[in-house]
């Protein structure tokens, strides 16, 4: 074997890593188990315990680099929703509300009557809305001019009468991106303060989406409100730290006489306060300044200090070595686990009343990150204008920010513009706060307090501050969120329920290590000592699969789970074409070390077409799907590459080693020793009763398609889906009755795994706008089923107990995803036509593998069209079955070309052979690799199907059909069609460089 050390030295490298990556997950779950444990069930004192260890070493990776649980956490295996519990969101912003801003909000009726068409165009195209919008102003206003609408004070600069239509589009393009651009940071930047682990922010390209993943979300109500509420920037004047800081010394007091008073112990908070001076604290320059600087007594310990300096303990004022306070509206620091605490201090009524009654107090958005310290935020003391107590000027006048170099070009800087309204308050505000700073606040975080170095007049100003390019650009396009016309909507969103969560994991773990099991067993028991090998592989694969996703983040789900499985099922498949080739070499008479050469070079050409096409598979399934899809194909396109690499190399370098050690390897035990070895099936003499077997099944399926149709989901119909457990058995028909008054219509019920659960699918108020619709579909799901939960049942306890998990999906978005099904659908097929014919050099080939896979989709399609209703489990078409269909196509074609190989090797090696007596050689020569592979992978989902839960039962369903009917088409459908439309066929095979063709 050539090169031996290079792939053991990457093999073991390999390992090592996976090794490496995968201990963060244990190491984290350690930590968390620790803090179950220590909790006893209370949730916010096993939140404590982990935020307490944000910043503590929990790792300490053999004494060369020590990790933090938070950058432990960043580093482990990512479960997603389904396993962990949580809420998918999917937010559109409204292009057409950004439209009717940018107009002015013009209530001309020519274009309220556009807008109106615009809309129902969308609802049955493709297009972007500003497309659409260009079309109906054509058909409203056939000889308008669309500049006359948009000769605003924010658009004047850019848009006159002479600006032509198109021009006008253009323009409108460019600000509705730019919107929609800002509206993904103040999401992001709204998410990141939510303080969610590992959250995951998609903005979709070529799309007003976007896309937030909230892994452990227990609050979807607040979630709703933070995500779908308009930007809110303002500008606020700013008090002096050395102004402040004699009242912040006063609130000091009086909080440690509230605290003793109300004899709050403030060691049992040990997860803020005892701990919050580190040793090595930078930003203070240790507790000596403050306790000089505010005259506090030499405390006799650090415990001590804290109880008697409650704020100081936890807010480190603003103050230098000599004790004198700094310059700026920064009065403080604090680590990012107290902020909270020290706001809810500075609120009380008992401590507000030594704050002048205009001073509010904001943290700073970024951080302070001290390597030795953590992570740190200013406080700032703001001053509020007027009685109402508002900023002394809103960020809607600005008009237009960008970022750009300094006049020294050693830091960028950024350049603000605003309206006429808003520059003449702006010329007020700096001449009355020069010297002093202007605080920019957004979502009441401020972003920054720039020091007003002059009266600013006509608008435009220039924010220095020693700004990177990034920090420049990031505050630009904060300056720029102040003028967002409309807010993000929900448009798709699912939640699950923590319970249902764990039973996920259980159940899904139950099924892998089942299914694991019963390969490695088979592979024994078939292959003996081979199989030995084979299963050390799959151990590698399975490690190697599981620290790539680690590796690169990537979220592990339920069909992730399921890809894994189908993926070890079908990885089996490179083991037995290898060591069939083995077995047919010792058949015919070479000794064992030649016989494993041959075996592995003669199939290396199967195991590259079979992966290439199901890797295309997964390709398609990655770039098409969106959440547990995009999830399910991650694992399968990393499980193929480390399939690949385990069963061509790992396997090889045991026999490798077991023939250096004069060391005997059998290929089967006595019972599977002559297995297929004799069998002369005609398949070609029977092709027609096939043909006719699969002509009647497809037309029965299309029969039930026109008459009774598909179980549509939500994912292509629109709508609210719930799964509810109720404490005792319900009937589906009672439920729904119940809930038909509060719906204004009975929706549809259909128990769900046990009969104590159902599925509920409504389209109540699934077209209306509103950032509370949503909470108004809980509230009537709520209210319409009191008469079963009970009324002492609380609608947050029924939320939080009875619903296991929620799903919506909006029209337009099902319009979308249904399009798009069918998109990756036919580009799959294209794609293997493609493939197939550049590698057998001749069109039949693609013909055939076309026709059986366009037979398994009609199979499949009809299938679940008569059976849904008469199974026990869901036969929903949705998301999930689209990645099954699409799987099915994979594996098919995997197994014809295998067929398609060996009739092309044939071909060349027996040239002088009849068509027929050839053609069924190579049918019966693979078999034994079709029953293997094809048995391996359908005990597995077989499995995934009885222990994996209900949640993906119809999905595996799928995808166990389509195991049978692709095996099925591989040797009834695909080869016999090219029999017959091949008269006369060329191979062409490449023999050592040169191209030789053969005459069948």
């Amino acid at each position: 074997m050539q090169n031996k050390g290079a792939i053991q030295l990457i093999a073991v490298l390999f390992a090592l890593v996976s090794i490496y990556q995968l201990s963060f997950t244990w190491v984290t779950n350690s930590v968390r188990s620790d803090a179950q444990e220590y909790s006893k069930g209370d949730h916010l004192l096993e939140m404590k315990y982990l935020d307490s260890l944000s910043g503590e070493t929990v790792y300490n990776f053999f004494w060369l680099q020590k990790f933090n649980y938070k950058e432990a956490q960043e580093r482990e295996l990512n479960l997603g929703l389904d396993l962990k519990g949580g809420m998918n969101v999917m937010l559109e912003v409204s292009i057409s509300d950004l439209v009717s801003a940018l107009s002015g909000n013009s209530s001309d009726p020519d274009f309220v009557q556009v807008i109106k068409l615009a809309k129902e165009k969308q609802k049955d195209s493709q297009d972007d809305f500003l497309t659409l919008f260009g079309q109906a102003f054509e058909e409203v206003l056939p000889d308008g001019k669309l500049a006359s609408f948009f000769q605003t004070l924010d658009l004047k600069d850019r848009i006159n009468y002479s600006s032509t239509n198109s021009e006008v589009i253009d323009i409108l393009k460019e600000e509705t991106e730019s919107a929609i651009s800002n509206s993904f940071n103040v999401i992001r930047n709204r998410i990141d303060r939510f303080g969610v682990t590992q959250p995951n922010i998609q903005r979709l390209e070529n799309s007003g989406r976007i896309l937030v993943e909230l892994p452990g979300i227990k609050e979807p109500e607040r979630v709703r409100k933070l995500l779908q509420g308009t930007a809110n920037l303002q500008f606020w004047e700013t008090y002096g730290n050395q102004e402040v800081i004699s009242y912040l010394q006063q609130a000091n007091v009086e909080l440690k006489g509230l605290l003793e008073a109300k004899t709050v112990i403030i060691e049992d908070s040990t997860l803020s306060l005892i701990d919050s001076i580190p040793e090595n604290q930078s930003l203070l320059e240790n507790i000596e300044n403050i306790k000089d600087s505010l005259n506090i007594e030499e405390p006799e310990s650090r415990d001590e200090f804290n109880k008697d300096n409650p704020l100081f303990a936890l807010l480190y004022p603003n103050i230098a070595q000599n004790g004198q306070a700094l310059q700026g509206a920064a009065v403080g620091t604090s680590h990012w686990k107290d902020t909270a605490k020290v706001m809810e201090y500075l609120n009380m009524s008992q401590v507000r009343q030594f704050f002048p009654r205009n001073l509010r107090f904001m943290w700073e958005y970024k951080a302070i990150d001290e390597k030795e310290a953590g992570v740190y935020h200013r406080l700032v003391a703001i001053k509020a204008s007027g009685r109402e107590g508002k900023p002394a000027l809103d960020g809607d006048v600005v008009t237009n920010a960008r970022s750009e170099f300094g006049n020294n070009q050693a830091s960028a800087e950024v350049s603000m513009s605003m309206n006429s309204s808003g520059a003449k308050t702006w010329a007020r505000i700096t001449k009355d706060n020069i010297g002093k700073q202007v605080a920019i606040v957004l979502d009441g975080f401020v972003y920054s307090y720039p020091t007003v170095q002059n009266e600013i007049k006509g608008g435009t100003s220039s924010i220095t501050g020693n700004f990177t390019i990034a920090e420049a650009s990031d505050l630009a396009n904060i300056l720029k969120s102040g003028k967002l016309p409309a807010p993000a909507r929900i448009i798709e969103e699912e939640i699950v329920g923590p319970s249902l969560g764990e039973e996920a994991i259980e159940k899904g773990l139950n099924s892998f290590g089942f299914a694991f099991l019963f390969v490695l067993i088979y592979m024994i028991f078939y292959y003996k000592k081979a199989g030995v090998a084979a299963n050390v592989a799959l151990l590698t694969n399975l490690l190697f699969i599981l620290g790539v996703l680690a590796s690169l983040g990537a979220v592990l789900t339920l069909p992730g789970i399921a890809g894994i499985v189908l993926t070890i099922g079908m990885s089996v498949d490179a083991n037995v074409l290898i060591f069939e080739r083995i077995r047919e070499e010792l058949a015919s008479g070479k000794g064992l070390k030649l016989a494993v050469k041959d075996g592995y070079n003669n199939a290396y050409s199967a195991i590259i077409d079979a992966n290439v096409t199901t890797l295309m598979t997964g390709i398609i399934l990655y770039v098409f799907g969106t959440g547990p899809i995009k999830g399910f194909a991650t694992t399968l396109v990393i499980g193929i590459f480390s399939s690949l690499f385990t069963a061509i190399f790992i396997t090889r370098l045991i026999f490798v080693a077991w023939l250096d050690k004069k060391q005997d390897i059998s290929l089967s035990t006595k019972l599977t020793e002559g297995a297929f070895k004799n069998i002369n099936f005609d398949f070609l003499a029977k092709r027609k009763i096939f043909y006719v077997i699969s002509g009647v099944i497809i037309t029965l399926g299309i029969v039930s398609l026109a008459v009774k149709g598909l179980n549509l989901g939500v994912d292509f119909k629109g709508g609210h889906t719930y799964v509810v457990r109720f404490q005792d058995d319900v009937v589906s028909s009672n439920v729904a009755n119940a809930l038909s008054k509060s719906f204004g219509g009975a929706p549809e019920v259909k128990t769900y795994g046990e009969n104590n659960q159902v599925k509920i699918t409504t389209d109540y108020l699934i077209d209306a706008e509103g950032e509370d619709i949503d909470e108004q579909v809980e509230t009537a799901l709520y209210e319409g089923l009191i008469p079963i939960i009970g009324q002492d049942v609380s609608k947050e306890a029924f939320l939080s107990d009875y619903r296991m998990s929620s799903q919506k999906v909006g029209p337009t978005i099902a319009d979308d995803i249904k399009v798009q099904a069918i998109e990756a659908i036919i580009i799959a097929l294209l794609f293997m036509f493609i493939y197939i014919l550049i590698r057998f050099k001749n069109w039949q080939f693609g013909l055939g593998a076309i026709a059986a896979l366009s037979h398994d989709v009609l199979i499949i399609l009809g299938l679940f069209s008569i059976l849904y209703g008469v199974l026990p489990f869901s036969l929903e078409i949705d998301q999930a079955f689209i990645a099954a269909i699409l799987t099915v196509v994979g594996y098919s074609v995997n197994d014809t070309v295998v067929v398609f190989d060996r009739i092309r090797e044939y071909t060349v090696l027996h040239p002088k052979r009849d068509k027929d007596s050839l053609w069924n050689m190579a049918l019966n020569s693979t078999l034994s690799r079709t029953f293997n592979t094809s048995l391996t992978t359908f005990v597995v989902l077989l499995v995934v199907f009885i222990f994996g839960g209900e949640v993906i039962r119809g999905f595996v369903f799928a995808l166990l059909t389509g195991v049978v009917v692709g095996t099925y088409s591989s040797l009834f459908i695909a080869t016999p069609i090219v029999f017959d439309s091949v008269k006369e066929k060329k191979v062409v095979e490449k023999t050592r460089g040169k191209k030789k063709a053969v005459k069948a």
